[in-house]
């Protein structure tokens, strides 16, 4: 599983104000809004925006994807070497290690998203209250199934243990893996959607959909991986027995 289960805490490195809402017409010149930080945003329609600002948040986009990718690499290569777990002496030593990397990218991540987001204009459509409340339900459910699902599964259940040998009795089916499948990565894409709507960011929402698709390539290299282990210790188990 990606290390998700802080995305909220690690935004928190980078909030910053909605500031007030502009009017932009049609034919005229984007309207600009003051932030906490006296920093002009300017409210244009995503036509406008796409036109004549094209995000610079596709880097982030790549970091995203780089970042998911060496997370996945360095535990199959742990898998098959056990070359980490012989650096530490203990797969569990080698697997907090593996885990508090992940963290620290992730708060940089969740740092860079929200800064790519605060240096492009606003979406006119999604800055307004209601917008603001969907962002919010959506950061809430994120925030529900990501913590959820870090409780069901532990430590080493969410930062790839089971690349290090460290598997639980049984895969787990509980709350909220009973509702819904991958709730980690689904819970961490809902907060990112959240965020970029409370920001009216038309980059946060492309930068979204980046995470969305790492996320579902990411589940279709683990999943099997994370299927067959799992098969394997029950064949065992039913031997012994």
């Amino acid at each position: 599983m990606d290390g998700n289960m802080l995305w909220f805490s690690g935004l928190l490195l980078g909030v910053g104000s909605r500031g007030t809402a502009g009017k932009t017409g049609l034919g005229s010149a984007p309207c600009s809004a003051p932030s906490s930080s006296g920093v002009l945003m300017p409210t244009v329609p995503l036509s406008h925006y796409m036109m004549r600002n094209p995000p610079s948040g596709v880097t982030m986009g790549l970091k995203e994807a780089a970042c998911e990718s060496l997370y996945h690499l360095v535990a199959r290569w742990e898998q098959k070497t056990r070359r980490l777990s012989k650096a530490f002496g203990s797969p569990y030593l080698a697997c907090y290690a593996l885990g508090g990397a992940i963290l620290l990218l992730n708060f940089a991540r969740s740092h860079c998203f929200t800064q790519a987001m605060l240096s492009q204009p606003k979406m006119e459509s999604l800055d307004n209250a209601m917008a603001y409340c969907m962002g919010l339900v959506l950061l809430g459910v994120g925030t529900l199934f990501v913590l959820s699902s870090f409780f069901a599964l532990g430590f080493t259940g969410t930062f790839l243990g089971d690349y290090f040998g460290i598997l639980k009795e049984a895969r787990v089916t509980t709350f909220p893996f009973s509702v819904l499948d991958n709730p980690m990565y689904w819970g961490s894409t809902a907060n990112y959607l959240g965020w970029a709507i409370m920001h009216a960011s038309p980059t946060g929402l492309l930068l979204t959909a980046v995470v969305g698709i790492v996320y579902v390539v990411a589940i279709l290299y683990e999943e099997p991986f994370t299927a067959e282990i799992y098969r394997q210790k029950a064949a065992k188990s039913h031997k012994r027995n």
